[in-house]
């Protein structure tokens, strides 16, 4: 996996510098901050909301409010695990929004046709993997499987022992496995493989 988009977070020093500069009101060092994570925050987004252009809009909010609350920010956590972490919540609200939205329209719907099982043919993409899990379980996949963060980032992130995220983690692996036999498909193995 490409990791070019986080050499950047390997020199934490400097983002600290950038952190506290924006926080004495330097424009140019936020914009520096953007420019490095503005491609990681695209991907977390678009994978969490599944949406591309709620993924932009969401990187966008997701940035305001970075830059609003940047003076809350403390370095007993990673700047990378402070920014996943106001993404993670802004990505919750708007799901939730969606879920209050879809119940409401359930109510007028007159007709609403049964399916009994969700049909997944041999050529299930890793979106249709994704559906299958919980907020939860697709916030720490996405963080672990491709921004390839470890299970103590990803607990800082969380606010979850790292035993815990790495339990959390291998059951969703074997949930997608386990979905992966059971429907039978055998092109896929090497997406629950890469995980």
């Amino acid at each position: 996996m490409d990791r070019d988009y986080r050499e950047y977070e390997s020199n934490s020093g400097e983002i600290e510098m950038l952190v506290e500069r924006t926080k004495l009101g330097d424009k140019e060092a936020f914009a520096s901050i953007i420019r490095n994570y503005e491609k990681p925050m695209y991907i977390y987004c678009y994978h969490m909301l599944k949406n591309k252009e709620e993924a932009e809009d969401a990187r966008q909010e997701i940035f305001i409010r970075v830059y609003e609350q940047i003076h809350k920010y403390r370095p007993n956590m990673s700047f990378s695990a402070w920014l996943y972490k106001i993404a993670y919540n802004y990505s919750l609200n708007q799901i939730r929004g969606k879920k209050r939205w879809f119940r409401f329209i359930d109510r007028y719907k007159y007709d609403q046709p049964e399916t009994s099982t969700q049909q997944i043919d041999s050529q299930t993409t890793l979106k249709d993997f994704l559906n299958l899990l919980t907020i939860e379980e697709r916030h720490i996949l996405v963080l672990r499987a491709i921004h390839q963060y470890h299970f103590d980032e990803i607990s800082e992130m969380l606010n979850m022992k790292p035993a815990t995220v790495r339990k959390k983690y291998e059951r969703l692996r074997k949930k997608l496995q386990t979905k992966e036999v059971n429907e039978g498909g055998r092109v896929n193995a090497s997406i629950t493989k890469s995980i």
